[in-house]
């Protein structure tokens, strides 16, 4: 279906919530409270262009033979453009980015625990002994305060 069929459907409905399409045209130098029309009428603009660029990719991936979407086909919609392009790629390198990262941060974590020989204890566990993390304060006061000769911090294990 064309995107100017499909776009009839949405004609005064909101797509965005207007606060934040308010803040954006703030952000931008509009008056702090623009008038509706002026908010109604950037909701329809962004949700067209959207439309436009989605149906134009969905395009491109069915003549690849492809139901689902991939980053090439919204490179194909946005060649036209390189700002739209350079800054979807830019995002989409920095999304990348961010899932190695964290990635590689569980990883290290999996591994000094391991080092260590330290296991975190379930919360079943110390639901099983009765123990909550208070006692555990307890107890490890208690037994720094009781050990003769050694200096030890407070809280320290």
């Amino acid at each position: 279906m064309e995107p100017r069929a499909r776009a009839g459907k949405n004609v005064g409905k909101e797509t965005f919530n207007a606060k934040e399409i308010r803040a954006l045209l703030y952000a931008y130098g509009d008056v702090q409270e623009p008038l509706p029309e002026t908010v109604r009428v950037l909701d329809e603009i962004v949700t067209e262009f959207l439309e436009g660029v989605c149906f134009e990719a969905s395009r491109h991936a069915q003549v690849a033979g492809r139901q689902k979407l991939k980053f090439d086909d919204f490179e194909f919609a946005l060649r036209r453009n390189p700002q739209y392009l350079g800054r979807v790629k830019s995002m989409i390198e920095k999304r990348q980015k961010i899932k190695e990262m964290r990635r590689t941060f569980d990883q290290e974590d999996d591994m000094l625990a391991q080092e260590h020989g330290k296991e975190k204890p379930s919360a079943r566990d110390d639901e099983l002994l009765d123990l909550d993390d208070e006692d555990e304060d307890l107890e490890i006061r208690r037994t720094a305060s009781t050990t003769k000769g050694t200096k030890r911090k407070r809280g320290a294990k």
